[in-house]
């Protein structure tokens, strides 16, 4: 117990294991003192001990701090997506599959910003300086003042910064680097736990703005430890599928702006192309109205957003009938496909069943229950909805349907892109006048009644 037992000099900080009159470092008389442990945790080398540290400064509520300053990178959507723009000493963590455009999107955003004035450095780990260089001349930034490396020590990137002391660095990617420090191999977990920290704590010690691109899993997660994503102020993911010319860049967590809030580009020859109305680009290519299709008004962040979801019914020849999803959840399509068999008798048993969403998007939103519901039961019945028509609703275990956030968002964007009418739950709150006028269900069963005829 004696060992445990540490003094300190309240005149000089100095630490002693046994009391004395006066301190032998700054030989002041009756100022050793007992000082009690920190933590009563159990006694070892990693303890805390006894050993005092600065008091933090407090603040209350309601003291009022200024917001962050935000760079404005010029595309549109990216700042959307980052919550107004960029902020100073901020990380963020960026996700995507491999060859969906990161690298291309970040690369003109890095053009865009050291045009408007920050100083940026691009630092590849899986790219040599001469195929960025490449890339840059393909999408004409050549003339963007952006200094360029290759590197995967940290030590040797950190110590540069420290040099060049940039406003705006960009890591591709995480997974690459690797810390001298940690004996393991590069793309490990205790090496991209320990690169991500480095970073972090640097760039909020620094100043610096700084971009981590992050290799995903097959199941479309950031490889390595989830850790990680709680370390960054913001998680973007790069979404859309490789056939399909758009790229949506979702905000999962953003500390500093609205998560879920999406951009939207188009891939191009010369890069990623911001896509300022989407609602009518993933509507450009519908034709007549046909039998299992049905435009969704949706909410994507703050933003309202159209879309088509396409529903195809047809006798299975197998013992147990396909249930295929692209863009939304499997598993509420299970549900949904129960809800109308139990509660509004519509039978599938027997039937495959595909359902997707056009151009590529992926929607979460529970409120597209109900247009998901209407595109299987056009689909079975060979019935086709109205060409001007919007659907949109959360429907519930019983039948029952509930009314979506936002309507008169939701009613503002059909109406803006010529639709006229829209198929909602009752008690849907409305603002004001949208011009789209309102079909009003109360329930499954009187949804399919009133929109296909009696069963």
């Amino acid at each position: 117990m004696a060992k445990d037992i540490t003094f300190t000099c309240t005149a000089c900080n100095a630490s002693t294991t046994k009391w004395s009159g006066r301190c032998d470092s700054c030989e002041a008389w009756n100022t050793i003192e007992e000082v009690k442990p920190l933590t009563g945790g159990p006694k070892s080398k990693k303890a805390m001990g006894g050993g005092r540290g600065k008091q933090i400064n407090l603040t209350d509520l309601a003291t009022l701090e200024p917001e962050p300053p935000r760079t404005l990178s010029g595309v549109g959507e990216l700042d959307r997506t980052l919550g107004g723009g960029l902020v100073k000493a901020s990380a963020i963590l960026v996700g995507g599959d491999p060859g969906i455009g990161k690298s291309t999107l970040l690369l003109q955003a890095a053009a865009r910003f050291a045009r408007n004035g920050l100083k940026v450095l691009y630092i590849s780990g899986e790219e040599s300086a001469s195929q960025v260089q490449m890339r840059a001349r393909r999408l004409g930034l050549t003339e963007s003042p952006v200094k360029l490396a290759s590197e995967t020590n940290l030590r040797d990137i950190l110590t540069t910064l420290e040099a060049e002391k940039p406003d705006f660095v960009i890591i591709d990617s995480i997974q690459t680097m690797w810390l001298d420090t940690v004996e393991a191999a590069p793309g490990s977990v205790s090496q991209v736990r320990s690169a991500a920290h480095e970073l972090t704590t640097f760039a909020k010690q620094n100043g610096i703005a700084v971009v981590l691109v992050g290799h995903v899993t097959k199941e479309g997660t950031i490889a390595g430890p989830r850790v990680v994503e709680h370390m960054v102020d913001t998680v973007l993911y790069f979404e859309g599928e490789r056939g399909h010319q758009f790229r949506i860049l979702r905000a999962v967590k953003n500390r500093f702006g609205p998560a879920d809030e999406i951009g939207v580009f188009e891939m191009t020859g010369k890069g990623l192309a911001e896509v300022k109305n989407p609602s009518a680009m993933f509507l450009s290519e519908r034709g007549d109205p046909a039998p299992g299709s049905v435009v969704f008004a949706g909410i994507e962040g703050s933003r309202p957003m159209l879309c088509e979801f396409q529903a195809l019914v047809s006798p299975s020849p197998h013992s147990q009938p396909r249930r295929t999803v692209v863009g939304w959840d499997g598993s509420r399509l299970a549900m949904i496909l129960a809800v109308l068999e139990s509660r509004a008798g519509v039978p599938f048993t027997g039937l495959d069943v595909y359902l997707n969403v056009a151009g590529g998007l992926r929607v979460s939103e529970p409120a597209a229950d109900l247009a998901v519901a209407a595109a299987l039961i056009s689909a079975r019945e060979d019935a086709a909805l109205p060409k001007d028509c919007v659907v949109f609703g959360e429907l519930s275990l019983s039948g029952g349907l509930r009314a979506a956030p936002q309507t008169e968002n939701r009613l503002k964007e059909a109406s803006k892109l010529g639709f006229t009418s829209a198929i909602t739950p009752v008690r849907a709150k409305r603002g004001g006048d949208s011009g789209v006028s309102m079909r009003e269900m109360r329930d499954l069963h009187s949804f399919v009644e009133q929109v296909f005829g009696e069963r």
